[in-house]
């Protein structure tokens, strides 16, 4: 499997605060766009996997949602997260 358990404890330490903060937003974002950018290389190579494609848009709307969330909640920490995690506004 592509993510393994220290790849995501790795995730949430570094964006949620500790290992065992799995329900910050900042984490679930950075955990989110770790999945879409993994889904996004195996679209490019499978074109015709729309199963895929799908789960994709609905990741991309997930983390659209949880990005509106946070700029009304801390919009410094929200502009910080997408220059760090390299995500278009």
């Amino acid at each position: 499997m592509y993510l393994s358990k220290e790849v995501k404890a790795d995730i949430f330490k570094k964006y949620g605060g500790s290992e065992g903060n799995t329900g910050s937003t900042e984490g679930q974002i950075a955990l989110f766009t770790h999945r879409i950018n993994h889904l996004t290389e195996h679209l490019k190579r499978n074109k015709k996997d729309y199963n895929t494609e799908r789960s994709l848009v609905r990741l991309v709307g997930k983390r659209r949602s949880l990005l509106d969330y946070m700029i009304k909640k801390d919009i410094v920490k929200y502009r910080e997260l997408i220059k760090e995690l390299n995500i278009r506004k």
